[in-house]
């Protein structure tokens, strides 16, 4: 084709080229920032822990298992009330481990809906565009996990006071005992919430992520105890204490035991060793938290953008 053809043609194709105005305006409101991005995730997620949002069905299981443990503190003060007790059937502190399968099988069923499906359905790039980054959006989980779980172990807790103080009991003694408890709650919440969103942020699948959250919290506890009681029986008492490292809800206990004046639920009520091993048992308790923090952390780096 001859030059002359070319650049008559390339003229008259520019020459067609049009640029429309469709009506799109840029963005001229207030910008908000990380503080509100990290805010907005915190609540969104909190919400989604108890299905609040979400299909009526995702609201089922997470309001019944905040039934199942209130329940038993309903029962206890109704107990109370009836029989007109000079005090409670069960210490504020002891609630927790008692109920403690309730309490795994909710951080198993909510840690992987907080986590999971963001891997799975690859969204987590879209929250790291700014402002958010990689330390809001775990902070915010970590910590909307945690007060979704100091709400399910504290409601129960005010329940149980509250009922106390109808009851007529010694206020004192109930106040002392229901601070005690809330202390406990709370690190017992933000352990499971680091342990139980680990666990789930290393698979996108949320059956597995299920299935692993509730080994990892309920097949330690069974060994651990068993093996204590065993140790108690064969004369080990020493032993018994050093045991509860091992298993996330017998660390709890052995800090609200030497740190909380709370009633051991080892063998003989033997909890840790002296004061040396009540700070042995915390260093262990803050250790396991800032490693999940750290390895949240370096798992979403490896997300790419």
């Amino acid at each position: 084709m001859p030059p002359e053809t070319t650049t008559a043609a390339a003229a008259g194709t520019a020459g067609a080229t049009r640029i429309h105005n469709i009506g799109y305006r840029n963005y001229d409101g207030p910008r908000l920032g990380r503080a509100y991005a990290r805010r907005s995730l915190f609540v969104q997620s909190l919400r989604g822990a108890y299905g609040l949002g979400r299909s009526a069905k995702s609201k089922v299981l997470p309001m019944m298992l905040l039934a199942v443990m209130c329940l038993p503190a309903g029962i206890i003060v109704a107990v109370a009330v009836a029989t007109n007790a000079d005090d409670l059937p069960l210490k504020y502190t002891s609630y927790a481990l008692y109920l403690q399968a309730v309490i795994g099988l909710y951080v198993a069923s909510q840690a992987p809906q907080a986590v999971s499906r963001d891997l799975r359905f690859r969204t987590v790039p879209l929250y790291f565009s700014r402002p958010v980054e990689r330390v809001d959006y775990v902070a915010s989980k970590l910590a909307a996990m945690s007060s979704a779980l100091f709400v399910l172990t504290a409601l129960p807790l005010v329940v149980l006071y509250a009922g106390a103080l109808l009851a007529k009991l010694d206020f004192a003694d109930q106040t002392e005992g229901f601070g005690q408890a809330l202390v406990s709650a709370a690190l017992l919440s933000v352990l499971f919430a680091c342990v139980g969103l680990v666990v789930a942020a290393l698979t996108p699948r949320r059956g597995f992520g299920v299935a692993a959250v509730i080994a990892v919290l309920t097949i330690p506890y069974g060994a651990v105890s068993t093996v204590q009681v065993i140790a108690w029986e064969q004369g080990s008492q020493a032993a018994v204490g050093w045991l509860g490292l091992f298993s996330p809800i017998t660390l709890i206990d052995g800090v609200q035991t030497r740190f909380l004046g709370a009633d051991s639920a080892f063998p003989g009520a033997q909890g840790p060793d002296g004061a040396l091993g009540g700070l042995v048992y915390l260093a262990v308790v803050l250790a396991l938290i800032a490693g999940s923090y750290f390895l949240l952390m370096r798992r979403y780096r490896k997300v790419g953008l």
